[in-house]
């Protein structure tokens, strides 16, 4: 998969509340396990647009160095893919992640909802790929959960794990609600889920009152947030960053 468009360069270089709880068994996986889990889901998770077909391929030619229980979930999502005409996938895309409050792609939205809390949320994200030595690359917020899989993919910081830890409850607000919808990513982020750390108690408990009362919902402010600019590469030349 490493001919595939990214978003990531280096710096300088190219129930109740006691019982009620994620579906999710974790499994044990190594680190060059858990990093291909997570850019094929990745590839698959982002919107389908004309290099879909080309990332769904490069997933399913991977599928047998993954453990049955998670490339089975990328398999089914595969096979429903197929049978799908492409326009129809991209409509049904947009009605599940961008029209539901629990379905956000955005993972900082699960805590900062839209208030004004949310652009620094994103700035975090900004500072915490370069703590660990990238520049953002893309036509996306930071947060965007497929950008963030491919940090931790692509990183060999713990910078990688930390981020998606403190994102972890608002990770299972969206796999809860698209098992709920039935929805064909549910799997996706479902595998996702499997290949993280078992939850804490701390984390259970946020994910379920966000489950319950839903992210913020203040709007003051925050007309800029569809608006950020992507960065712009360094040292480098915009192709080739993206390479």
């Amino acid at each position: 998969m490493a001919n595939l468009p990214l978003i990531f360069r280096r710096h300088g270089s190219d129930a109740s509340r006691s019982s009620r709880g994620p579906a999710t068994a974790p499994l044990a996986l190594d680190d060059a396990t858990r990093r291909l889990a997570h850019i094929a889901s990745s590839l698959l998770l982002d919107y389908p647009d004309e290099g879909f077909d080309a990332r769904v391929a490069a997933v399913e030619a991977s599928l047998d160095e993954l453990p049955p229980a998670i490339a089975g979930e990328l398999r089914a999502f595969i096979d429903h893919a197929a049978a799908t005409d492409r326009e129809a996938l991209a409509i049904e895309y947009v009605a599940t992640f961008d029209l539901k409050r629990k379905c956000c792609m955005y993972l900082s939205y699960y805590a900062a909802g839209d208030t004004r809390r949310r652009g620094t949320a994103l700035v975090t994200f900004i500072q915490a790929y370069r703590a660990a030595g990238w520049e953002f690359d893309a036509d996306e917020l930071p947060d965007y959960l497929p950008a963030v899989l491919e940090f931790s993919a692509r990183s060999d910081s713990p910078v990688a794990s930390e981020l998606l830890s403190a994102h972890r409850d608002g990770l299972e607000v969206l796999r809860e609600a698209l098992e709920k919808q039935q929805s064909p990513w549910a799997g996706l982020v479902r595998a996702v889920c499997r290949s993280l750390p078992e939850l804490d108690d701390a984390t259970r408990d946020r994910y379920l009152e966000l489950v319950s009362q839903g992210p913020p919902a203040e709007t003051v402010g925050l007309s800029f947030l569809g608006n950020i600019p992507p960065f712009q590469p360094v040292g480098a030349a915009h192709e080739e960053a993206r390479a």
